[in-house]
């Protein structure tokens, strides 16, 4: 049975291990990036389909040390790559590097290439062109201390794109993050939520997407396993037919968006549109001095500037201070978890957090950190 790996932001790993097992899947593994798991490939089109957490579905082929450029060559012509699509698609080779001796990671990639095109050269007498924007197949080289690791994506797009937002805020939380936010705070999908600072909306967006059981792919038309040879379309389509069926078309639960810029949230009301949410998503422009609770209790999650992306920490102060104040005075008996980046800002709410979690917010180490107001 073929073994794939799903990647996430780190810390989002245990979620996603529950979600592979949620659908029916067999993981076996995992790393502080993803988590190993076995299946057919009707598994595989059904994780790029369905996970919120997941950032891209690999499927590993080789793994093997090297130090000299022959010796990678070699190692890649070991695997038959003609198998995945034909001499007339395109392919991209994209490749990382870290403490090994070959340290340049272009040369990694276009070694690679080099040794893949032959390949079809030998058996064909022609060659598949290189495409850097949308290939039909993409290989991923990650060398650490000169162990290569070699995958074939089967995702396309990073799965975080899921095809609602085509308009962000300056500081966009990516949406398998937000996601994952919503599931490590243990909201249980009854009680409304509200954000105050709510940015292009997805927070509220991918909360009632779980709520109305949106397959977060289904507003997706391109997969990267639909390029390969091997792709099953019946099987495919089944996935489909099946994830829209279990759609639910209404709720009575709300949610509430804020935001000072207006900008935004005329951008945010687009998304959730776009989404099949708007209806049930209240966004409106206010500043968190005058926020008051819009339901007598529900639950906060939010992710505010802070600094390492939206610049002057020092304007950023007075609103955690204003925050922190509105929450004390308006939505006493509620929890609020709040995603920071900046210890020092955090520090400003004067609250004490009762649990915490670590995550990375791209490139940002984070603390997302649950308040009980009282």
């Amino acid at each position: 049975m073929p073994q794939f790996f799903a990647s996430c932001p780190k810390g989002l790993v245990e979620p996603l291990e529950s979600e592979l097992k949620s659908l029916g899947l067999h993981p076996y593994d995992r790393s502080q990036n993803g988590v190993f798991f076995e299946s057919n490939w009707e598994g595989c089109y059904k994780v790029n389909l369905y996970s919120r957490f997941a950032s891209r579905i690999l499927m590993p082929v080789l793994n093997f040390p090297a130090y000299q450029p022959e010796e990678l060559y070699n190692n890649i012509r070991k695997h038959d790559f003609t198998k995945y699509i034909d001499v007339h698609q395109t392919l991209k080779v994209d490749a990382s590097t870290k403490d090994s001796m070959i340290k340049d990671q272009r040369f990694i990639a276009m070694k690679v290439k080099d040794a893949i095109v032959d390949q079809f050269r030998e058996k064909t007498g022609e060659r598949p062109n290189v495409e850097n924007d949308r290939p039909d197949l993409t290989v991923y080289v990650k060398v650490y201390k000169n162990n290569f690791s070699v995958a074939i994506d089967t995702s396309g797009d990073s799965l975080f794109m899921r095809g609602y937002r085509l308009e962000a805020g300056e500081a966009p939380l990516k949406e398998n993050l937000a996601a994952g936010l919503l599931q490590l705070s243990g909201w249980d999908m009854k009680t409304p939520l509200v954000d105050p600072m709510c940015g292009s909306g997805t927070i509220l967006i991918e909360a009632m997407m779980m709520v109305l059981k949106i397959a977060p792919g289904s507003l997706r038309k391109r997969f990267g396993f639909m390029n390969l040879k091997n792709f099953n379309r019946p099987a495919w389509d089944d996935i489909v037919d099946e994830a829209i069926s279990a759609e639910v078309e209404t709720t009575d639960l709300h949610f509430y968006g804020y935001d000072m810029d207006r900008r935004v949230l005329d951008k945010a009301i687009e998304n959730a549109k776009r989404a099949g949410v708007n209806e049930f998503i209240q966004f409106k422009k206010g500043n968190v001095t005058t926020l008051v609770a819009p339901v007598e209790k529900g639950l906060i999650i939010t992710n505010p500037p802070y600094g390492a992306r939206l610049g002057d920490e020092d304007n950023l102060r007075d609103v955690y201070r204003d925050f922190s104040h509105t929450l004390k005075n308006q939505f006493k008996g509620w929890d609020a978890w709040i995603l920071s980046g900046n210890k020092d800002l955090i520090g400003d709410l004067k609250l004490k957090s009762s649990r915490k979690h670590f995550v990375y917010n791209g490139s940002i180490e984070c603390r997302f950190l649950r308040y009980e107001i009282r």
